[in-house]
């Protein structure tokens, strides 16, 4: 069968086969790209990775480009096409021409998009004549998102508008309304598709109430390969230090954890945070001044309140194995997102067997058990997502904020003060995500997923 995977980036896997710079996004899908082609004579699988490209990869005048990229497990076919990232808020009508373009090309059975969150996921699903050959894999939710961007922020943080934000016109009420505009385009992708795959009760709720008649087939990922080898240990970590995976916007709600870190710091002074990603609080040049957003500076005003300057390190853009050195060095990792589906981050900490905190969003209560393999604490509802909708939280946004950042603190400190749980946190954690994230079982699922999308279509078509 001849499958063509349709990607958000360039995937690491192949950007190192063209010596180009490389992503720290979807690194999973190069360990599922490795496994479909090491086992390409069992599963009959030709594969074709498509996926926004730089420009220096196009021949002159050409909108979409072909290379065969030779990995250890085989060769690749790889279609490069022009995408206006930076503005994934539009659509472009002419990015159906390139697509059809590269479907014209490779001819697939099944054309599989992973994730709905930029326009090329529906301008695919609109120019494949077979709906029923299209599987869509479900990552984030634009649309449920949008509800949750704010994360209970003041109105006074998110009204603030730096110098930035008017020049790229990026202010997070703009921030929030272009994700609500890739949510409509998302929403319609879904309801052309035949099938999705998801993970959780939360992102299966959202497909079905958008598209009734989709086929919805439950598979989980497969992470990226440095995590699944080492494992934490108390020993080797630095006491009282919290790792976070990200906060470059509102919704990895950075400022919860800033807002809960004097209560913790109180019971534990030398707490420090490390939080991986961009650091949007730096102010030190003129140029970096000039460059903060509304978010940052909010960060900023947080940790010179509550006088956190010594307390949290930014650590930069990680790659895989220094990001798997950051969870092994830190003694907890807390996820104090406003919304996700179920975060890889987790799911690394969670293989590495580390002891974890998280709000209860979204998918998450799918992937983690709330005191066996670690502790969930209540965070963000919104009245509009009507999956998670059900909170005693009424109010000021601010009260809100306080209410959510004092659970996630007592939630670190009852991590911290009762030591004998941790170790079995931990063992149930990696046990856990060692079924939710096992490479060949999840291999297995979506080759037989693939394997019944045809054998419902050749039922359909007698």
């Amino acid at each position: 069968m001849r499958v063509l995977w349709l990607c958000n980036v360039m995937i690491p896997l192949i950007a190192k086969q063209l010596n180009m710079e490389s992503t720290n996004k979807e690194g999973w899908i190069s360990g599922l790209a490795d496994v479909v082609l090491k086992k390409r004579f069992e599963n009959g699988i030709d594969l074709a990775i498509a996926f926004p490209a730089p420009r220096e990869m196009f021949p002159e005048d050409h909108e979409i480009c072909m290379r065969t990229v030779s990995t250890e497990n085989g060769k690749l076919i790889c279609y490069g096409f022009y995408e206006d990232v930076l503005n994934p808020d539009k659509y472009e009508p002419e990015l159906e021409n390139r697509l059809k373009k590269i479907i014209t090309a490779f001819k697939p059975d099944i054309v599989h998009c992973f994730g709905t969150e930029y326009p090329h996921t529906l301008a695919l699903c609109r120019v494949f004549p077979r709906k029923d050959r299209i599987l869509i894999s479900i990552q984030g939710l634009c649309s449920v998102y949008t509800n949750a961007y704010f994360a209970n922020m003041p109105d006074k943080a998110i009204d603030t508008v730096t110098l930035r934000d008017r020049l790229k016109a990026d202010s997070l009420r703009e921030q929030q309304k272009k994700f609500a505009y890739r949510g409509i385009m998302e929403t319609e992708a879904v309801k052309l598709a035949g099938n999705v795959t998801g993970r959780t009760e939360w992102d299966r709720f959202y497909t079905r109430e958008w598209n009734p008649d989709v086929s919805y087939y439950n598979m989980n990922e497969i992470l990226r390969p440095d995590f699944y080898e080492r494992q934490w240990s108390a020993e080797n970590c630095k006491k009282y230090s919290i790792f976070v995976s990200q906060g470059d916007y509102p919704i990895k709600g950075l400022h919860y954890l800033l807002t809960a870190l004097p209560a913790i710091k109180e019971k534990f002074p030398d707490v420090k945070v490390y939080v991986a990603g961009q650091n949007l609080t730096k102010y030190k040049t003129l140029k970096e001044k000039l460059k903060i957003s509304g978010y940052g500076k909010y960060l900023r005003r947080l940790i010179q309140k509550n006088g956190l300057k010594n307390n949290v390190v930014f650590v930069g853009k990680l790659n895989s194995e220094q990001m798997r050195d950051q969870y092994l060095k830190s003694s907890l990792y807390v996820c104090p997102s406003s919304i996700e589906n179920s975060p890889n981050s987790l799911g690394e900490a969670m293989l590495l067997g580390m002891p974890c905190v998280s709000a209860d969003v979204g998918g998450i209560p799918s992937i983690f058990t709330s005191g066996e393999d670690g502790i969930l604490y209540e965070g963000f509802r919104s009245p509009k997502n009507a999956f998670d909708n059900t909170s005693n939280l009424r109010g000021k946004e601010q009260a809100q904020l306080e209410i959510i950042s004092k659970r996630l603190a007592n939630a670190v400190i009852d991590m911290w003060s009762h030591k004998e749980k941790i170790d079995e946190y931990c063992k149930n954690a990696r046990i856990h995500a060692k079924k939710t994230h096992n490479r060949e079982r999840n291999y297995m699922k979506l080759i037989e997923i693939y394997s019944k999308i045809l054998r419902n279509v050749k039922e359909n078509s007698e």
